[in-house]
């Protein structure tokens, strides 16, 4: 792994941050991420800070992952500065063409990839439907899908909850699954994609603490958290909010 000073540094403050808050990671499949080569990281997204954990698994094999990052995330000089020096592709969600091909060529010269199938957090810490970038990508560049999930760094920050970046002790289970030929049609291979990681959120979820009523857990498991119905509703009168502040601004 050739060097990347600012990617070094990161990746010392996100592992520092961690044992700082006294998280107990379990990874199960670890060498299913490939040593060499391209790979796209298909990840559930549950939490802001989720991509601590994807970064790390991606160190643990000696590589440093590529994130698509929203592209305004650059206005911000310092983030901007950090997104060019760990090559993070930028993703203007208005004109996403030039990211798919950021991202296709990123794959093609051998770069682990990470999307999010999901696109944007979860309030029902369910899965919710996949968009098909993932599979569109993997097969256009003829790389595999390596489906990941991850549970528990939701209680860490989440929309709608306090952040709690103190000392916490929270277990977070990350479970790697075993990479996905493109073989397949792209919604054949988004459906397969999906499945997976349905699977691989359950063995996550398998032993892990599901305190009755607590709102980090699933409606599905006893908890208070929004079913995906209720979810998907949050969703849609949050983006409304944010149009018509987008429409006044532009007023």
């Amino acid at each position: 792994m050739a060097r990347e000073l600012v990617y070094d540094a990161l990746n010392i403050v996100g592992r520092s941050m961690l044992k700082l808050q006294g998280v107990r990671l379990r990874i199960n499949g670890q060498d299913n991420i490939p040593a060499v080569g391209g790979a796209v990281l298909a990840v559930n997204h549950t939490a802001y800070l989720d991509f601590i954990e994807i970064g790390l698994v991606g160190r643990n094999r000696g590589r440093n992952v590529r994130y698509m990052m929203k592209a305004e995330l650059q206005n911000n000089r310092f983030v901007a500065f950090l997104m060019k020096h760990c090559k993070a592709i930028p993703v203007d969600r208005a004109a996403g063409a030039e990211a798919y091909e950021h991202a296709v060529t990123a794959l093609r010269d051998g770069e682990l990839v990470v999307v999010y199938p999901e696109a944007t957090i979860s309030r029902s810490f369910e899965l919710k439907d996949f968009k098909s970038g993932a599979a569109r990508m993997a097969l256009e560049a003829d790389k595999p899908i390596v489906p990941i999930a991850i549970w528990g760094a939701h209680r860490i920050w989440t929309k709608g909850f306090p952040k709690k970046l103190g000392r916490h002790n929270f277990p977070i289970h990350i479970e790697i699954g075993e990479p996905i030929a493109p073989r397949e049609e792209i919604d054949a291979l988004t459906g397969e994609l999906r499945a997976a990681m349905k699977d691989l959120l359950d063995k996550a979820q398998a032993g892990y603490p599901a305190p009755a009523g607590e709102p980090w857990v699933p409606a599905r498991l006893g908890g208070g958290a929004p079913d995906l119905d209720a979810a998907a509703e949050l969703e849609e009168a949050e983006l409304a909010e944010r149009r018509a502040k987008a429409e006044r601004r532009d007023k």
